[in-house]
């Protein structure tokens, strides 16, 4: 997980289509499944779900509304008659109520009866593509229906405090104090309503960021992409590939809901207060738009140079947590080299990268800061400007200039979801970019895995045949032409000077690097362990160490004991504290003990097939042929790599690599490569 180079990052970042089309890569299959104009049809489902809760919320307004008629009737009659549409029935001379109880089977009625069934239908259509997301959707749902309620909720506090204000200015301490309580009412109503609403869209965000962290991980854990993203395989310029699983899916979750969510809002806001604004004042409405419209240029321009330093920010933090970690990991090696004064270099400078990048994006969150104080304070003058001389010219009452600022804000707010948000839409379309170049890499492996040239073929004996081995960035050749086949029950040393290549034929073997040309032919991974020169130690407790890679699942606290005694750890989980001791293994074991470790999960997890690289290397020759001895009395075929002369006596052929520059080999037995040393 190295740093990427700056010359391998993209030189703009901007709201194009290539980010528009990695967002929708990412964000549709939690909702719909990918394939041929999916995207349309996700769209598609989207806008009818929104007719959906439409249709479903004017019902349920309507309703509330009959209820309130029963607490409340000169509110509810008030607001009636300040609603155009309604004025005209009420001309027929029927009452409020009445005009509430005739939407019921007026015309619009009927048209949102036959959109609620329509929209319905659609959604018993799509059942089968959407099986195994109905829980997604139905949360959506519920969210669009009550972002709906939320906003009508606004619209009716700007009616109460209007009706508030002018009965302060009419000196009416009845009708005051009759709709403070109904602006309480109406409190007790809205908080638990405006909580549920927060707590689902948090909610909401939680299971889509479980569900895409998954789809990576399991993406990560498919075609060894976590090999292949590696700092020590060929494709680096995918930086710290941990980092976008946790923190910047986490951040696309929860910053597109609330985006998604607070256009929703600014939208139904927009609606309902527009047409206030506008019966107010239709000068009002127009400098509010070109207002707005000036301050959205300047804040996607700002937005713009926003995206791609916070792209470099997350890049180079995560830079600097992995230095961190690898010195934690290398704690002793450290140590016993010295090496604290060059690992704080590295680190400081890891450091001072994210910082001098971070200076950058404060002097931008500087200037955006003085951007956004001064579009928010000089908003406020905009509707007094233009309502005051209203009022004073007594065409307007004196509530009017109220909730004329109060619709004013709500507009404002709307319109100005860009100007206000470009600091958390520029952290968004960062990690969109991350996730996005993520994303592809393993589409990318998942239609073509790495075409190289070198064919592996699954088999039931080991049998290399012409291959030609390249290191992976292809800068060197390492042998050329080599074949061999190992049938059952046989073993194998491979020697050779250091630098020839012996483990990167392990690695060939084992299909990690494929660069170069030639055939392979291995038994399957799940019948074979690899045992390399320093053993993997996982997180977890002593059995699960032993049990690694549980290639058999029913494995006794028994068979365990008496594998570590065949291996000469007979103490070790007493030492420990149990089987169930969880420690940092790699730092509580020596080399010697892990390699032995190594061995016991032989004897318990009974492969077929066995590949060591120098296994024994830190083992004193009696615990080594203790061990070989061991391995050759099981039904195991075996690879070893190794320098020691020792080893000869436990192995049948001898693969000679010999120098590293040569490129040459040679397969002779065991006995005659003996004679020859």
């Amino acid at each position: 997980m190295t740093a990427v180079s700056q010359s391998k990052l993209p030189l703009k970042f901007r709201f194009d289509r290539q980010l528009w089309q990695r967002f929708v890569e990412i964000a549709q299959p939690y909702f719909y499944p990918p394939g041929p104009r999916s995207s349309i049809q996700f769209l598609f489902l989207i806008l009818t779900q929104l007719v959906f809760v439409v249709a479903f919320t004017f019902f349920f307004v309507v309703f509330l509304a009959l209820i309130g008629f029963q607490f409340a009737p000169k509110f509810f009659s008030g607001l009636v008659n300040e609603i155009i549409y309604l004025k005209f029935l009420s001309s027929l001379g029927k009452s409020s109520i009445e005009i509430f109880q005739s939407l019921l089977t007026f015309l619009p009625a009927y048209i949102f009866l036959v959109l609620l069934i329509a929209s319905s239908g659609i959604f018993y259509a799509y059942r089968r593509k959407l099986r195994g997301r109905e829980q997604q959707w139905l949360v959506l749902g519920l969210l669009l229906f009550l972002a709906f309620i939320v906003s009508s909720l606004n619209v009716l506090i700007s009616y109460v405090f209007r009706f508030i204000d002018n009965a302060l200015n009419g000196r009416n301490p009845q009708v005051f104090w009759e709709f403070l309580w109904v602006y309480g009412i109406t409190l007790v109503v809205a908080i638990p309503i405006l909580i549920s609403y927060r707590y689902t869209r948090r909610k909401l965000a939680l299971f889509w960021r479980e569900w895409l962290t998954n789809t990576f991980l399991k993406d990560y854990f498919s075609n060894r992409a976590y090999y292949e993203l590696d700092s020590n395989a060929a494709n680096t310029d995918i930086d710290n590939p941990d980092q976008r699983m946790t923190e910047d899916v986490n951040s696309f979750t929860t910053t597109i809901l609330d985006l998604i969510l607070d256009i929703l809002d600014s939208v139904l806001d927009l609606v309902a207060f527009t047409g206030i604004l506008y019966s107010i004042s239709t000068q009002l409405t127009i400098g509010l738009i070109g207002y707005v419209s000036i301050g959205t240029i300047l804040a996607v321009w700002i937005g713009t140079k926003l995206i791609k330093i916070n792209f470099n920010q997350l890049r180079l933090e995560g830079d600097f947590r992995y230095g961190m970690v690898h010195v934690r990991d290398n704690a002793e090696s450290i140590a016993f080299y010295r090496g604290e004064n060059l690992e704080l270099s590295q680190v400081e400078g890891r450091l001072g990268r994210a910082i001098r990048n971070y200076d950058l994006l404060i002097i931008w969150f500087a200037l955006l800061d003085i951007f956004q104080y001064a579009y928010n304070y000089f908003a406020r003058l905009v509707p007094y400007l233009i309502v005051a001389p209203l009022y004073f010219a007594k065409q307007v009452d004196f509530g009017t200039i109220g909730q004329g600022t109060f619709a004013f804000q709500m507009v404002l707010s709307a319109l100005s979801i860009i100007p206000t948000r470009i600091q958390s839409i520029s952290s968004f379309a960062a990690s969109i970019e991350r996730l996005g170049m993520l994303y592809e890499r393993f589409r990318q492996w998942d239609r073509d895995v790495v075409d190289t040239g070198i064919v592996n073929y699954s088999s039931t004996h080991f049998k290399v045949d012409g291959l030609t081995l390249n290191t992976p960035n292809a800068e060197q050749t390492l042998f050329q032409n080599l074949s061999f086949e190992l049938t059952p029950r046989q073993s194998l040393l491979v020697v050779g000077a250091s630098g020839c290549g012996k483990s990167s034929l392990l690695r060939a073997i084992a299909g990690l690097w494929r660069n170069g040309t030639g055939t392979i032919e291995s038994p399957d991974y799940t019948q074979a362990l690899f045992l390399p020169q320093q053993p993997y130690m996982l997180l977890g407790t002593l059995r699960e160490q032993l049990k690694y890679p549980n290639l058999r699942e029913s494995i006794t606290d028994e068979e365990i004991q008496s594998a570590l005694a065949t291996v000469n750890l007979e103490n070790l989980s007493v030492r420990m504290g149990g089987l169930d001791a969880q420690k940092d293994w790699a730092a509580v074991l020596s080399q010697g003990e892990q390699q032995r470790l190594a061995f016991a999960r032989i004897l318990l997890s009974q492969p077929k097939y066995v590949i060591l690289d120098e296994a024994t290397s830190a083992l004193d020759v009696t615990n080594e042929r203790r061990l070989y001895e061991l391995l050759q009395s099981q039904d195991i075929t075996y690879i070893s790599v190794g320098h020691r002369p020792s080893l000869i006596d436990y192995h049948q052929t001898v693969l000679d690599l010999r120098s590293a520059n040569h490129h040459s080999w040679q397969l002779l037995p065991a006995k005659d490569y003996q004679f020859a040393s």
